[in-house]
């Protein structure tokens, strides 16, 4: 799911963006995409994140591990 804004005030855009459970919000525009930008939408929407770093979480699990080599 995706939001989009027009207005003049872009101090009030982000403030309604920040509130706003969308993946993706356009401010005085919509649906422009980078392949760097993690797409993707908020709960029930979508399958996670796609594209960008953060898609990489999908497939991984962090681990720690400590090895004592005294």
């Amino acid at each position: 799911m995706g939001g989009g804004i027009c207005t003049t005030d872009v101090r009030k855009a982000h403030k309604v963006a920040h509130t706003m459970r969308a993946g993706n919000v356009w401010i005085n525009t919509y649906s422009l995409l980078d392949p760097a930008s993690p797409f993707g939408g908020y709960k029930q929407s979508g399958i996670g994140r796609e594209n960008g770093s953060v898609s990489i979480d999908m497939y991984t699990e962090i681990k720690s591990v400590w090895i004592n080599l005294d």
